[in-house]
């Protein structure tokens, strides 16, 4: 009898899942702002998502708006610009519920700035500037106030509009030294420069500029310092001093390449995990409140056999045990599926970090519109140079040329880095002999060639993956390689896709081949082996690089008349 009480009375208890207070959500929300300003997202936004979630369960409109603004600026920090728009929305919408002045004051700033330096939508941008202005004089937030009136200065010279900006200018002038900070004092500087080389005021023009390139070298503000390069650019061509307008535009590219770079990193530290992880977490827990629930239907069971021990022992002793044997059973094997389930939703994490990182290739497309702009505004003053000199110059031309070539190139890569209209209608083969053909010029010229049929297709996710892996080695190739030819070749060994690429360029050092992973060469083995292939990598050090790749082929399923992407 004692042994029946023992098992009945250590069967375990199921805890319940806390709520968090008010005070516990708000120290969740600052841990999640003090890792965004340390710059781990990906820690900030696994907080603040977990601490949303807790705000929407007691419905504090102050907390759940202050929340969406910091999930917003991590986005907004990792140039996710549409995102952290939709999240800024959100907050708003919360926050115009509240009398909360200084949270309406900053979602509408960082709205007004997404829509100015974003979108380019500075009519809409100019607006939640105003109504930020409007907020921080409600809570009399002085520093916010100089910082407001500074972006409306910027929005207004950016569009041409000097004038209306100028009393906002002159606001910042005389209240930035008591109430500004370090942080805004190079765009006050740059706007200066700007405003005194509208009304041709040169000498004050200079100085200003000058003061602004001083200050953004020796702080930390690269983005303003970045804009300063480039007005001041401007500002010396106005003024026919050529080569210095040169020499600035050079930083600013140089300037503008590092802030993409950093921003690249950021993002990649995030991959595409988060997108999906909470997903992942309420499939698990919905599995284990399955579980839970069915453990609790046991004990319950348990419960009502106990009372029939006391009439039967022997009898129900038997039967006890045969039932306890059955529940251990039905235990081990409820387990051994949520075991199976979590390292299903752990496989799927996997290769949904692989499916995010291709994803992430198409969003740093985003990131070349900068360049390339910057890019051809060089050419455009170049080009303006030649004409004001009036004299035929080789080595403006060749500098005009080989800018716009870097922007053709750029521009052909953002083409490329979506699925071509070409690979959905035609096929991978016309899409890869299209890619070699693009990719070939003067210094490089890629050789394709196929003994399969240009007609032959396979399955449309298949032949994608093959593009892109495709795309990227090649892509290696121009940047890393140094090589004049290089070859793809393609063809089918026993249901298998056989790729073979070869360069005469620099090589490498196979015992320091960990130094290409930094090259995407990691994610191309990821893709690889997520397809069942094999790649092979062979190289020498001023000998060329040659790569055998050895895919299972997914052929198309039958089905009706095909649908085609529209071009």
């Amino acid at each position: 009898m004692t042994l029946i009480l023992i098992h009945f009375f250590n069967i375990p208890s199921f805890a319940k899942v806390k709520n968090l207070t008010k005070k516990e959500i708000v120290l969740l929300s600052n841990e999640a702002i003090r890792d965004m300003n340390a710059a781990n997202y990906e820690k900030s936004l696994i907080k603040s998502r977990l601490a949303l979630r807790y705000a929407i369960a007691i419905n504090d409109n102050n907390l759940i708006a202050g929340i969406y603004n910091t999930i917003g600026a991590n986005f907004d920090g990792l140039a996710e610009f549409d995102k952290a728009f939709f999240y800024y929305e959100k907050g708003l919408q919360y926050a115009n519920k509240t009398n909360n002045d200084q949270l309406k004051n900053w979602l509408n700033n960082n709205l007004g700035n997404i829509y100015c330096f974003d979108k380019k939508q500075y009519k809409k941008g100019i607006f939640h500037y105003k109504k930020s202005l409007e907020y921080s004089k409600k809570s009399k937030d002085s520093i916010q106030i100089v910082f407001t009136n500074l972006n409306l200065t910027w929005a207004y010279f950016d569009i041409g509009q000097f004038e209306k900006g100028l009393p906002y200018l002159t606001f910042i002038n005389k209240h930035h030294k008591k109430h500004g900070d370090e942080s805004t004092i190079v765009a006050l500087n740059m706007l200066n420069g700007m405003y005194h080389n509208y009304k041709n005021n040169p000498e004050k023009a200079l100085a200003f500029f000058q003061d602004a390139i001083r200050l953004g070298t020796e702080g930390n503000q690269k983005t303003d310092l970045s804009y300063s390069y480039y007005e001041f650019s401007k500002f010396l061509f106005k003024k026919n001093d050529y080569k210095n307008a040169y020499k600035n535009l050079e930083l600013y590219n140089k300037t503008t390449e590092e802030l993409n770079i950093e921003e690249k990193l950021n993002k990649a530290n995030v991959a595409g995990i988060n997108l999906q992880i909470d997903e992942y977490k309420r499939e698990i827990d919905k599995i284990g409140n399955d579980y839970k629930t069915k453990e609790y239907l046991l004990l319950q069971e348990q419960s009502r056999n106990k009372k029939f021990v006391i009439v039967l022992i022997t009898i129900l002793l038997l039967l006890f045990f045969l039932f306890y044997l059955n529940s251990q059973n039905k235990q081990l094997k409820q387990k051994n599926k949520l075991k199976d389930l979590q390292s299903k939703v752990q496989e799927n994490i996997i290769n949904a970090t692989i499916d995010g990182q291709e994803l992430e290739r198409k969003k740093i497309a985003s990131f070349l519109h900068d360049n390339i702009s910057a890019l051809l505004s060089s050419a455009g003053l170049h080009l303006y140079a030649y004409i004001s000199q009036n004299q035929p110059s080789s080595q403006e031309i060749n500098k005009i040329k080989a800018i716009l070539e870097e922007a053709h190139d750029q521009v052909r890569d953002l083409s490329h880095e979506l699925m071509p209209a070409l690979l959905a209608r035609f096929g991978l083969f016309d899409a890869l002999d299209d890619l070699c053909h693009k990719n070939s010029n003067s210094i490089l010229h890629f050789e394709y060639s196929s003994v399969i049929d240009r007609k032959t297709r396979y399955d449309e996710d298949f032949e994608m993956k093959i593009y892109f892996i495709v795309m990227e080695l090649l892509n290696n190739i121009i940047k890393h390689s140094h090589a004049r030819e290089a070859k793809l070749s393609i063809k089918e060994n026993n249901a298998s896709l056989q790729i073979d690429i070869v360069d005469n360029g620099k090589g490498f050092d196979p015992s320091k081949f960990h130094i290409l992973e930094g090259f995407g060469i990691s994610q191309i083995k990821a893709r690889i082996s997520n397809l069942k292939g094999t790649i092979d990598i062979n190289s020498n050090p001023n000998a060329g690089t040659s790569i055998s790749m050895m895919v299972p082929i997914t052929y198309q399923k039958k089905t009706t008349t095909p649908v085609f992407p529209s071009q």
